[in-house]
């Protein structure tokens, strides 16, 4: 199936944000449509790191088009054709971006407002959250947290030094040094911080990011949702519990999960747990099948119960008439 992408842009909070809006050529006009939120970082459209190409929502937004289903995705504010500077942007402000994206997605007129859906990854799952009360037909929510962002942050503390190579664990467990205590202080200095950025050259952090993201709890909003929600996260995932996602499906009312086997965080499938040091070699495989074929049988079946929804509803309003 021949897809056709086209450049579109968007304003957000004084910024201007470009993305590909990615139609595929034999689709049904309006189309059924997927918004795709990135991971954590300064990702672009794509998913795309500058020290890694990760890729994730390109080839998730190439396996919908196979499929007949639009997406759009976007470079980050301060990524890529977007504007802004990236190290002095919010949690929050990735927030805002996403609100303007699926506004902007749902205005296009190739594009069936009723039949969207919002896909998160890792942090975009954050995001996707509370755009589901908002009128969209379901959200993806893949590497998602079922608790506050500050639970994850630990989870990957402790997760991570478990597939650390043995030798070194073997080191760590000698050193005088309390890893959990460090992690802890560390995250204690990035809460006291009142600027945007903090330290200097080369290990600037972006303060006001961390500032809010430990600040952030997705449960209420999980808990208020009324659409159709699919919880996917990796068994060998290192950075989200993967016990989040049967967490998700048994908070929301409409929800469902699956753990996928041997599944990364950058959802590729790998003989055994690895950090993300190991994510490189991880990239020139495909996303895991399984993973895909979920996502777009969910994204298919909820556009058409909502389709059907609303052409029941309009017959029901013409037969009253």
């Amino acid at each position: 199936m021949t897809a056709a992408a086209h450049e579109l842009s968007f304003a957000s909070d004084g910024h201007t944000l470009v993305g590909s809006l990615l139609l595929p050529g034999d689709a049904r006009r309006p189309a059924a449509a997927v918004l795709l939120l990135p991971g954590s970082g300064p990702v672009d459209r794509d998913s795309d790191h500058p020290r890694a190409r990760l890729g994730v929502t390109r080839l998730l937004a190439e396996a919908l088009a196979d499929a007949g289903i639009a997406s759009f995705r976007y470079d980050k504010r301060g990524v890529g054709a977007s504007t802004g500077e990236f190290l002095r942007v919010g949690f929050d402000d990735n927030a805002a971006d996403a609100r303007a994206a699926l506004a902007t997605l749902s205005a296009q007129p190739e594009i069936d407002a009723q039949r969207i859906v919002v896909l998160g990854h890792s942090e975009g799952a954050f995001h996707a959250v509370p755009l589901g009360l908002d009128p969209v037909a379901g959200l993806v929510l893949l590497a998602g947290a079922a608790g506050p962002a500050e639970d994850v942050v630990r989870y990957q503390a402790r997760a991570v030094i478990e597939v650390l190579p043995a030798p070194v664990r073997a080191l760590l467990r000698l050193l005088p040094v309390d890893v959990g205590a460090q992690h802890r202080k560390k995250l204690d200095a990035l809460r006291a911080t009142t600027t945007d950025v903090t330290g200097w050259g080369p290990t600037r952090t972006n303060a006001r990011w961390w500032r809010e993201f430990l600040a952030a709890d997705p449960r209420p909003q999980l808990a208020a949702l009324d659409v159709p929600v699919l919880a996917i996260t990796g068994d060998h995932d290192v950075q989200v519990d993967p016990a989040d996602a049967e967490a998700i499906a048994t908070l929301v009312a409409r929800g469902e999960s699956y753990r996928a086997p041997r599944v990364t965080h950058i959802l590729r499938r790998t003989p055994r747990a690895v950090g993300p040091w190991a994510y490189r070699r991880q990239l020139a495989a495909p996303l895991a099948a399984d993973v895909v074929d979920r996502v777009v049988a969910f994204v298919r079946r909820v556009g058409a119960e909502h389709a059907d929804g609303v052409e029941r509803t309009g017959q029901a309003r013409c037969s009253s008439r």
